[in-house]
């Protein structure tokens, strides 16, 4: 193995190019995901994966592409070999816009190479990673070198609006017995995240006309002409203190090896309120305050350890909306509604033991090139939870860069040399290798 691997580095070296040239390659075609921009030119991740497709199958991996999305497609790649130690290498090609391309240093879809970067929306995430996995095995093949587990390359579309495209590719493909996820992760080596659930609780008030609110403040007597609303803003607001303390128990009580305290939050990201809600719990009225609102939507971003069960997640935080309710008269009898999974979003945790071969396959790469190891957790989450939803241990391995999601975005072309080096290893131990 040493002395394979030594080649392979060598070949990765001498043509240390070809993955920062196909980097810059992909960057320069645009390819943000049309569910948060549509412009001409700018929604191009059909494109990309027939680029990727050219790379695959010159070195010798069938391809697929078929649309998850019109005009959306996945690429699946695949180089045949043993089921027993296959591995499944997934990037993502899709990216956020990009924003006022005037506050970027340089145009955000130019791929230059600038102090020793390379710049651009995706470059870091996640383009780099993406080259970096076909790269690794390319390094591997031209070494003289075929891996002895089959390898399934999944380029695909829509992780930044919910990993749509993995949900269909792990749904839909010969499952591979462990799987690498290249989005960045500056060298360190990610076997957890936690899961992730948008969930909506829908507060209920009573409209009335907002010139009888003091009724519902003071000790009045009702009467037909004055019937007192109950205002869903007031019993809203009372919730977030309420999911606050629950958010700060949860910090206090719970936690993984992996992860750093409190990560496991209850964000609530996005609130509407006003009057006659509509079948999916948001108000229709939200120009009136006039009117005492019935209706309070609060969307929440709920994050829980990859130690946690979503079933047992689930239950435990309608049980305390129930527990809330239970405190004010109006809401025993008028209980809030719980709707789970907004926009069809949900992941599951993944918790690979840090004794996993693959994981370990990892470790032994950045040890073989003189490196530090740093295993941790990952705080946000990505399509390893879908394929580790159905049952396929994974590990997040990538480059190093800054910005993502931001302004001035880049990958550093060091990591991408590096990160293809540690990915070959890994290839090779993972899968055993054999010569060609």
């Amino acid at each position: 193995m040493k002395q394979a691997y030594e080649k392979v580095c060598a070949v990765i070296d001498a043509e240390q190019d070809w993955a920062i040239l196909q980097s810059q390659a992909i960057v320069r075609i645009p390819s943000i995901n049309p569910k948060f921009q549509i412009a001409d030119g700018l929604n191009r991740e059909a494109d990309v994966q027939a680029y990727l497709a050219g790379l695959l199958e010159e070195i010798g991996l069938s391809t697929e592409r078929y649309d998850v999305f019109p005009g959306r497609p996945n690429l699946i790649a695949s180089l045949a070999g043993e089921d027993e130690t296959s591995l499944m290498l997934n990037g993502h090609i899709d990216v956020v816009p990009a924003g006022d391309a005037g506050t970027w240093s340089m145009p955000p879809f130019s791929g230059d190479i600038a102090k020793g970067c390379l710049w651009g929306r995706g470059a870091t995430d996640m383009k780099s990673g993406v080259i970096a996995m076909i790269a690794a095995l390319r390094a591997v093949l031209r070494a003289g070198y075929r891996p002895r587990g089959r390898v399934d390359v999944h380029s695909v579309v829509d992780e930044e609006a919910g990993g749509f495209g993995a949900i269909h590719a792990a749904a839909n493909f010969p499952k591979c017995r462990a799987g690498i996820i290249t989005e960045t992760t500056y060298g360190n080596i990610l076997p957890a995240e936690g899961g992730l659930e948008w969930v909506r609780v829908v507060i209920p008030g009573r409209a009335a006309h907002s010139a009888w609110r003091y009724t519902s403040l003071y000790p009045l007597a009702e009467a037909p002409s004055r019937t007192p609303g109950v205002s869903a803003v007031d019993l809203g607001a009372r919730f977030l203190i309420a999911l606050g303390e629950l958010e700060r128990d949860w910090a206090m009580t719970k936690s993984h090896p992996l992860l750093p305290p409190g990560m496991n939050t209850l964000h609530a990201g996005v609130i509407r309120a006003g009057a006659f809600a509509g079948p999916n719990g948001v108000p229709t009225m939200m120009e009136n305050p006039a009117i005492t609102p019935d209706c309070c939507a609060i969307d929440i971003d709920l994050k829980f350890l990859p130690n946690e069960k979503s079933a047992d997640v689930r239950t435990e935080f309608e049980a305390f909306v129930n527990r809330f309710a239970q405190n004010y008269a109006w809401l025993r009898d008028h209980p809030p509604k719980v709707i789970w999974e907004l926009g069809g979003l949900h992941f599951e945790p993944m918790n690979t033991p840090v004794e996993h071969p693959l994981v370990q396959s990892l470790v032994s790469g950045r040890k073989a090139l003189g490196l530090d190891v740093d295993i941790t957790g990952f705080i946000a989450v990505s399509d390893a939870a879908h394929y580790a939803a159905h049952g396929i241990p994974c590990v997040i391995y990538g480059c190093s860069g800054n910005n993502a999601h931001g302004i001035d975005e880049y990958v550093t072309l060091e990591s991408i040399t590096e990160t293809t080096k540690v990915l070959a290893y890994s290839i090779m131990k993972w899968c055993g290798i054999h010569g060609i």
